[in-house]
């Protein structure tokens, strides 16, 4: 029975560390040129990449963005076992400007992939992306969360559930307490480029 269960092991940050640094130079660019796109220091970078910095959900979506790869390229490479355990106090927090998002599973059916996470956003507190690759779905579990995908704002509550393109700029605010939800991105085969394929140019059309 043992060998069927697969139980999250490694850290964000060393994770993070190997993929980044895979990604960067399978785009062949430098870290002076991701500094360049993506606003995030030199120094900052290369702490990332020795597994010695403390990303953000900032940083890691400005990486997803620019480098044009899933979440979970950058923060997952653990195979699928037939019964897979996520503890939650087991899992590492990736904390953002008002939102903390544990990684628990990445799913992948045909050309579509699927990240999963636990997300909750911080009582009175606002989170912002400017975009990043995929399609977003939130589904609240407790709280209400307020949802601004540029100029629409909606309200939801337990139960409630939300999609947008998630290259548009957008935000959650808890409105009342804490918000507990999951977070599901989604990817389609144009969207997913793989690390082995930097794909023509090299370049970032969701940049900005």
């Amino acid at each position: 029975m043992g060998e069927m269960v697969s139980v999250s092991e490694g850290s964000v940050r060393s994770m993070l560390a190997a993929n980044l640094r895979r990604a960067r130079t399978g785009r062949g660019l430098s870290l002076s040129e991701l500094s360049r796109r993506s606003g995030i220091g030199k120094a900052t970078l290369s702490q990332l990449e020795s597994g010695t910095g403390n990303p953000t959900i900032e940083t890691v979506f400005s990486l997803s963005r620019v480098l044009e790869v899933p979440i979970s390229d950058l923060l997952d490479a653990r195979p699928a076992g037939e019964l897979t355990v996520v503890r939650a106090a087991e899992t590492e927090v990736l904390s953002g400007e008002g939102v903390d998002l544990r990684p628990l599973q990445r799913i992948e059916s045909g050309d579509v992939v699927i990240e999963v996470f636990d997300q909750r956003v911080r009582a009175g507190r606002r989170q912002e992306s400017l975009g990043h690759v995929g399609t977003e779905h939130t589904i609240v579990q407790a709280g209400r969360l307020g949802v601004r995908v540029e100029g629409q704002e909606v309200e939801l509550e337990p139960g409630d559930y939300v999609r947008f393109d998630a290259s548009r700029p957008h935000g959650y605010t808890a409105l009342d307490g804490e918000v507990r939800s999951v977070l599901l991105l989604q990817y389609s085969a144009e969207q997913r480029l793989h690390l082995s394929d930097p794909g023509p140019g090299g370049g970032c059309p969701t940049e900005g």
